[in-house]
């Protein structure tokens, strides 16, 4: 089964790209002491695609490198037993890589939970699988994606079970039921999963584990309740050619870190069935996937309640889309002459969710749903599989002499719309045209330091922010920068749209990063920042493709404006 969903997940993402070019990533991984890491396995990722790339394996100095790749965006993993990343997944999973660059990777020792599971009567259970899932990450953050905050062993001869590699976080343990990364069939895989120490879920332990540190004693009395069956059929709304049937069943919780089991069913099955649930509210989720990389999706809830759940009839309707072209527009300035273009293959369009529990549904498929798009040698671009929701768009591009200029959205039964100050609205199955996203030549950059008067001291976290100071400039989110300041007083930012600006150090009630304060919901706090800005009066003019080093900002650390 689990080929299977890896094959879905090639034929969701339609990319079948072919590597054979010149450009290298090389780089590094330690440990948190510095210290290189020898015989660790290093994969690149393209995003948007879950094609892969030759893997490369350290040296004895945790030198690696990866060649003949294409110009594309990359995700850099390492994978070494018993390790886990300084930083979370979830980082990871939002930091690319270009060709060219150089990557230094931090692993650290992960932790480990250990314990035994034994039967009411104290004996061991044997071969019983028991997993442990993160519910928080180090920052108190619930973790976005379920399998890489999952891991789970199977108790030996004693009953004693070993999970190791654990990242800094808190965890639920529990054993028995249905395996979410293993299709290997089990004794104990229509038992309702006994939780840590002897429970269910709403009242289970909840277990903080810190990197290289070992949890012992973490006990299971196997309960060996037999669970409920949960069953129905499934089919697309409509006869066109799909690879299969990806269904799940995911506990209802607000976090997106809960119990969940899946199937797979091939183009000419019809009907799933799942053993071992317990009584509570589940959605019960059917995806279609179509050849052409546009797919399908649909839910249902249920309540399980003291006996099965049968009949259930499932019909995965279309995802929506947004498409449109990435322009770019060049600069007459003589400084911009010359200057790096960005490049169509490393440039990513992503359509961010407004937060709301219905753009943010079906969390266990998060791995495919809105995935990031890149343009095609002409600029065209299509983002698929988009969830009902209201969505803001934001292009990542590799040029520091470019700048986001405008996002326009122009359908083809409506009037031209500033996209940069709305949220657009994608319905079910909705093909939405005419996004069009301007990067255009000329931005400036800004590098400096905060500067601190005597008896002064730098806040553990402080933003700089750049808030435009022309009168018609003044509602453009766009015109609005952010970047924190470094622990040293360096400041540094890129891509600015040529224009007056004030600059101003806040380090209460921020906003954290560029994505973030150009949304529209944060017209409100943009205006507060420029009444602030202005306030302070702190100025920097940037002409086209001008390089502002060496500026000096004063702390004067701003409070709120009423």
């Amino acid at each position: 089964m689990l080929l299977r969903l890896i094959v879905l997940a090639l034929l969701l993402l339609n990319s079948l790209s072919v590597f054979g070019q010149s450009g290298t990533i090389k780089g590094r991984v330690v440990n948190e002491s510095g210290q290189p890491l020898p015989n660790v396995r290093v994969t690149l990722q393209p995003i948007g695609s879950f094609q892969r790339t030759p893997d490369a394996v350290t040296d004895r100095e945790g030198n690696f490198q990866i060649s003949d790749l294409e110009p594309l965006s990359y995700r850099v993993f390492a994978w070494l037993s018993t390790y886990v990343y300084s930083t979370n997944l979830d980082d990871l999973w939002s930091t690319s890589h270009r060709v060219g660059d150089s990557v230094t990777l931090v692993l650290t020792k992960g932790g480990v939970i250990t314990g035994t599971v034994t039967t009411q009567t104290g004996e061991p259970v044997v071969g019983v699988r028991v997993v442990a899932r993160m519910i928080n990450m180090a920052d108190s953050q619930v973790p976005q994606y379920l399998s890489p905050h999952m891991l789970e062993r199977t108790t030996d001869d004693r009953g004693v079970y070993r999970i190791y590699g654990l990242a800094t976080g808190t965890y639920v343990v529990w054993a028995g039921g249905k395996s979410e990364v293993s299709a290997d069939p089990n004794a104990f895989d229509g038992d309702v999963p006994t939780y840590s120490p002897s429970s269910t879920r709403d009242t289970a332990s909840e277990i903080s584990v810190q990197a290289g540190q070992e949890v012992t004693n973490i006990d299971i009395i196997y309960r060996g309740v037999p669970g409920r069956i949960v069953s129905g059929s499934a089919r697309r709304w409509d006869a066109g050619e799909h690879t299969g049937l990806s269904i799940s069943l995911t506990a209802v919780a607000k976090s997106h870190s809960e119990w969940r089991m899946s199937t797979y069913l091939d183009a000419n099955s019809k009907g799933f069935m799942f053993r071992g649930v317990d009584d509570g509210d589940y959605d019960v989720t059917v995806v279609s996937a179509s050849l052409n990389g546009q797919s399908a999706i649909g839910s249902k809830r249920i309540k399980v309640k003291g006996a099965d759940v049968t009949g259930i009839e499932l019909i995965a309707q279309p995802l929506g889309s947004v498409s449109g072209r990435v322009v770019l527009e060049e600069s007459k300035a003589t400084e911009c002459a010359g200057k790096q273009r960005p490049l169509f293959s490393e440039t990513l369009v992503s359509a961010s969710p407004d937060g709301s529990p219905e753009a943010g549904s079906h969390p266990q498929y998060r791995w495919f749903m809105g995935l990031p798009a890149s343009p095609d040698a002409q600029g065209n671009v299509s983002i698929k599989n988009i969830s009902t929701g209201r969505y803001f768009f934001e292009p990542q591009f590799r040029a520091k002499d470019w700048y986001l200029q405008s996002i326009t959205l122009t359908p083809a039964a409506g009037a031209k719309t500033d996209a940069s100050r709305t949220w657009t609205t994608v319905k079910s199955g909705e093909r939405i045209s005419g996004l069009t996203i301007t990067l255009a030549q000329g931005g400036a950059s800004l590098h400096g330091e905060v500067v601190l008067k005597e008896g002064e001291t730098l806040p553990e976290k402080a933003f700089v922010y750049l808030v435009p100071a022309e009168r018609d400039t003044g509602l453009d989110a766009l015109r609005y920068f952010t970047s924190a300041v470094k622990a040293d007083g360096k400041i540094a930012l890129s891509s600015i749209a040529p224009g007056r600006y004030w600059v101003l150090v806040k380090s209460e009630n921020v906003v954290t990063s560029v994505s973030k304060l150009r949304l529209p919901d944060q017209a409100e706090f943009r205006a507060k920042l420029r009444r602030e800005a202005e306030a302070a009066n702190t100025t920097v003019e940037f002409k086209p493709c001008q390089n502002v080093s060496g500026f000096e900002l004063p702390l004067r650390l701003i409070g709120s404006v009423p």
